[in-house]
């Protein structure tokens, strides 16, 4: 099931929630979604494809531990000047996301301004933050 939601909550931010089956057939939905948020903040073409990148990898390494049937959330925070990404996955027992140091962790942080990540051995999100380079 595919789902979106945009909430406009009190600070002045655009949220909107995606969820979609943790399959990756369903990757271009966030990819795309990513790719339309970015641009409406009006980021340059090379910004939003490493943002579509770096939201594929950490995609990647959630479905590569998600539970049989689980669902991927991504919640998208839109400001004036950045875009965050964060996507959530139930987990199987004992899954642990690549260390900092693997080559996966070196994507993301090269096509972000930031990427952090956490298990807590129930659900893991990893985080990605762009902001817009100023012209």
């Amino acid at each position: 099931m595919t789902q979106l939601i945009h909430t406009e909550p009190d600070v002045g931010d655009d949220v909107v929630l995606l969820t979609v089956p943790a399959d990756g057939g369903y990757l271009g939905v966030l990819r795309t979604a990513t790719a339309g948020l970015a641009a409406r903040l009006h980021f340059a073409l090379d910004e939003i494809e490493d943002l579509r990148i770096a939201v594929d990898e950490a995609c990647a390494m959630l479905l590569a531990i998600a539970t049989r049937g689980a669902e991927l959330e991504c919640r998208f925070a839109v400001t004036d000047d950045a875009l965050t990404v964060e996507v959530t996955v139930s987990t199987v027992r004992g899954a642990r996301l690549p260390s900092e140091s693997s080559f996966a962790w070196k994507v993301l942080t090269a096509l972000t301004t930031s990427a952090a990540a956490e298990a807590n051995g129930r659900y893991a999100t990893i985080r990605l933050l762009t902001r817009r380079t100023e012209f």
